[in-house]
């Protein structure tokens, strides 16, 4: 029990100890409000049984003052009032015990309605006598009925002495009983009033003593004093984790100023090394400057050997050229810039053209491209890479006649662009590779442009805000592959 309530968090304790003073309150208020409960239903068996006989008399009363009115009245009110006040002393009488007992006050309630029971019909006679006109009968029943009221209520009186008489010791004893109850309660509830101050007492303790030390600790450290001894962890509560925790801090901290030190020692040692490294720096610079010379220089060439070419009238090797120098343009000017996708398009026709010239025209191309998207941005060179790829890994060295498809639409709020080639395929476990950067599609073959599929990827997460999404799909090895690439539609149409 105590090893698991080490390994109980700060909330769950005090919510224990919550719930544990919780119930012995509620135990507590239970077992006064059931003592209370029962003697309230005593006190009230006590009033009722009086109230009863005086409402029985008080009925009795009502019957025969009933009788009275009519004989001297007849009227249709003083019968109706004789009828009403009849049937509410009948219903009275449902209350007494007409069974043969050994019981001196219920064997009284049987007399009691014994008698009733005569004076009931004797008044009814009375009544039907009135109504012939019979005066000298009726009269007669009447002081016959009268000697049996007077009786009924010497009888009603007695009963209600004598239930008194029991009713007084009753509630003599339900007094007793009720001190004791007060006298029981109020102990309990000093009990539970001193046991809930020892587990304040004993919760506060366990909180504040932990989180003193620590604090004591703590300003030790912040005055930096790193050389403390380790606080001890007796409990994993969140006192204990936060001990932990600052444990850890300091040691932390002085690892750190261990390997600072060291640093700085080393630091003397890097200078020495910072002019090397400037001058190298100045080198890469200078190198590229020329890499970036360089392909101007080409595609300018290119041009002069076109406008060579049509000036001699060689219309396809001027045709050639011009492709050329646009393919090394696209590829200086918006490799690193958002281009539309018309200019993408535009491109992979470049691409296509020169390697039907290089290959005698062995690349079927095809493309259905919805011409209002041309306008829409992207960034560049990334359809013709998946070109690229389709004839270098795709349909290069099959046997068949190679193929490839160009398809751009739009879907929805989403652009989908698709590179299909009819050519060697691809298992699931390549396109995973693929997918994932494991392979190194630059060096995979010397054809490459540099630019790899992993690369695609990226520069599109980046522009789109990592919106855009490529998927590869092959039934496997020669049954073709395709590349779909989703991006999403900025509305920016022709």
């Amino acid at each position: 029990m105590r090893k698991r309530w080490m390994s109980m968090t700060l909330r769950q304790k005090l919510i224990m100890l919550f719930i544990v003073t919780s119930c012995f309150i509620v135990i507590v208020n239970l077992y006064t409000y059931a003592s209370i409960s029962r003697m309230l239903q005593r006190v009230e068996k006590v009033y009722t049984s009086n109230v009863s006989l005086n409402d029985l008399s008080d009925g009795l009363d009502a019957l025969q003052t009933a009788t009275s009115d009519y004989l001297q009245t007849k009227g249709s009110d003083a019968m109706e009032r004789y009828y009403r006040s009849e049937q509410d002393y009948r219903d009275l009488l449902e209350m007494l015990n007409r069974r043969a007992t050994d019981n001196e006050m219920l064997l009284t309630e049987k007399n009691i309605y014994g008698l009733s029971q005569s004076y009931l019909e004797l008044a009814g006679e009375i009544i039907q006598a009135k109504r012939g006109r019979n005066v000298e009968k009726y009269a007669s029943l009447y002081s016959d009925a009268s000697e049996l009221y007077d009786e009924i209520h010497t009888f009603i009186y007695s009963l209600n002495n004598e239930q008194f008489k029991n009713n007084s010791v009753t509630y003599r004893a339900l007094v007793e009983s009720l001190r004791y109850t007060e006298m029981i309660t109020v102990i309990v509830l000093l009990l539970v009033l001193v046991g809930n101050g020892g587990l304040i007492v004993m919760s506060t303790r366990m909180i504040t003593e932990p989180l003193k030390l620590l604090a004591d600790t703590a300003d030790e450290v912040a005055k930096g004093n790193f050389a403390v001894e380790q606080l001890p962890v007796r409990q994993m509560d969140e006192v204990g984790i936060v001990t932990a925790a600052f444990n850890q801090m300091v040691r932390s901290i002085r690892a750190y100023i261990e390997q600072l030190r060291i640093t700085m020692e080393r630091e003397s040692q890097l200078k020495e090394r910072e002019l090397m490294m400037q001058s190298h720096l100045k080198d890469a610079q200078l190198k590229y400057l020329q890499a970036q010379i360089n392909p101007h220089f080409l595609f300018n060439t290119l041009n002069a050997g076109a406008q060579l070419a049509m000036m001699e009238d060689a219309a396809k090797t001027e045709q050639f050229l011009l492709n050329v120098s646009e393919f090394f343009r696209y590829n200086v000017r918006k490799n690193n810039q958002s281009v539309t996708l018309g200019e993408e398009v535009r491109l992979v026709d470049n691409y296509v053209y020169i390697l039907n010239v290089r290959f005698a025209g062995e690349i079927h191309f095809e493309k259905d491209v919805d011409q209002s998207l041309s306008n829409v941005e992207v960034p560049g060179m990334i359809l013709q890479p998946l070109v690229e790829n389709a004839v270098n890994y795709g349909i290069r060295n099959i046997e068949w006649e190679g193929r490839i498809e160009l398809t751009v639409c739009r879907k929805d709020d989403h652009i989908s662009i698709s590179v299909w080639d009819n050519g060697a395929g691809m298992t699931e476990e390549r396109i995973h590779q693929v997918l994932s950067g494991s392979i190194d599609e630059e060096a995979a073959t010397d054809h490459s442009n540099g630019v790899g599929m992993r690369n695609v990827i990226e520069r599109l997460n980046l522009f789109f805000h990592d919106q855009a999404k490529l998927e590869l799909f092959s039934e496997g090895i020669n049954k073709g592959t395709e590349v779909v690439l989703t991006i999403p539609f900025t509305g920016e149409e022709e």
